[in-house]
């Protein structure tokens, strides 16, 4: 009889979250997957045509059935719509999630990226029908929410840590992407060392093709280019890069360009910071590609640039665009405190330098500039030397699976 997983994670396919690739690798391995999710509409708040309230509420995509519970979506991304729509997931989810119990699940697996509060219609369904739930923590609470929103009010912080850490103690296990993570689940929740494992994300094995566009290597012909690759949100700082390009303006380095793919709350107010320190000329916005586009920008790069606000809880996590950059195989520069620069040194594969220090980035990026290109290259095959060893699709999948159903 096959293995039966409920799946609970609030952004899903059609959405750019690899929650969708790991219930697809899931279902390859025989096991029935479910999957409870939101409207799509993250990051801008903009539902795609074919999706409501009503519309699209039941779906079955690479041999995974979806269900979708309301959601009061992002629209405007203003500090209010981000906040009910945290809060409206959750609530609906846990409705949703009793007409699913009759399917008798093994195992209920939450992928909690924001808000944490997902989690909660996971608890619902686990303690309703006593089965085992395992949670993947990629943002960890409260600390990510306070690099998109400012709370300093120490009464509402009180109450985002105690909520936060009691969705984490009611699961039965854990995931983390780092050792230091985990050492800091443990202590949040008190659970045995054998409750949280230590496994990395990984990324699609698309990541790992070379694809040439024409087009665009004509279009930056002559240029130095740096990628990023994302969403582009206060947790981002992408504010580095503009401050960067300042710099290397003053230096009259004329031919490096900054490439941004990806959209999110913050993209006005980064265009509109570049317009402000006059480096438009550094810096073409291209907007949100499909994931299995990404490799095209990749190979186009020079080298592929990963930034994290500057938080010493963010930097126990590895940003899931440093797995996508590293199978790639081309260099890396990182702003970031914590295990997403570690695994770059580790691996050799780039440069590395605090978050939100926007001189170190630009020393960097000049020591990137000045390389051979056989010099950027050997970091490049590093890069994918350590992906393959350490960070490849089935070697990740094999581990999570054993973990959740051991």
């Amino acid at each position: 009889m096959k293995k039966k997983i409920l799946i609970v994670s609030q952004h899903y396919w059609p959405e750019n979250f690899r929650i969708s690739d790991i219930a697809a690798g899931f279902a390859q391995r025989d096991i029935q997957v479910d999957v409870l999710c939101g409207i799509p509409n993250y990051p801008n708040g903009i539902v795609p045509e074919g999706y409501g309230l009503f519309k699209n509420t039941k779906q079955r995509h690479e041999n995974v059935n979806i269900y979708r519970a309301w959601e009061i979506t992002r629209k405007g991304n203003s500090n209010l719509r981000i906040f009910l729509n945290y809060i409206s997931f959750p609530f609906f989810a846990s409705f949703r999630v009793l007409g699913l119990l009759k399917n008798n699940y093994d195992r209920i697996f939450c992928y909690e990226t924001s808000p944490v509060y997902m989690i909660f219609p996971a608890i619902v369904a686990s303690k309703l029908k006593k089965i085992p739930l395992t949670t993947y923590v990629l943002d960890l609470w409260p600390e990510n929410l306070y690099s998109v929103l400012k709370v300093k009010n120490k009464f509402l912080r009180r109450i985002l840590k105690s909520t936060s850490h009691w969705h984490y103690k009611k699961c039965e296990k854990l995931v983390a992407m780092s050792p230091s993570l985990k050492d800091t689940l443990v202590k949040i929740t008190g659970k045995d060392d054998r409750c949280v494992a230590v496994i990395p994300h990984y990324c699609e094995s698309f990541y790992e093709q070379e694809i040439h566009s024409k087009e665009l290597e004509s279009k930056y012909s002559g240029f130095f280019k740096i990628v990023y690759a994302g969403n582009i949100s206060p947790a981002q700082n992408l504010e580095v890069a503009v401050d960067a390009a300042a710099m290397l303006k003053n230096d009259g380095i004329n031919d490096i360009k900054f490439i941004i793919v990806g959209d999110g709350m913050s993209r006005k107010d980064i265009e509109d910071y570049v317009h402000s320190r006059g480096v438009k000329q550094y810096f073409d916005f291209l907007g949100s590609k499909p994931p299995a586009d990404m490799p095209i920008y990749h190979t186009l790069a020079d080298c592929l640039f990963a930034p994290l606000a500057a938080s010493e809880d963010l930097g126990l996590t590895i940003p899931a665009k440093v797995t996508g950059y590293m199978a790639s195989g081309r260099p890396v520069i990182t702003c970031i405190d914590g295990e997403g620069s570690f695994v770059v040194e580790k691996a050799g594969c780039g440069l590395t330098g605090p978050s939100g220090d926007s001189r170190a980035l630009y020393s960097n990026i000049k020591k990137m500039y000045s390389m051979t290109d056989e010099e950027r290259n050997a970091l490049g095959r590093n890069a994918k030397a350590y992906h393959l060893k350490y960070h490849s699709r089935e070697k990740v999948l094999d581990r999570l699976t054993d973990f959740i159903f051991s």
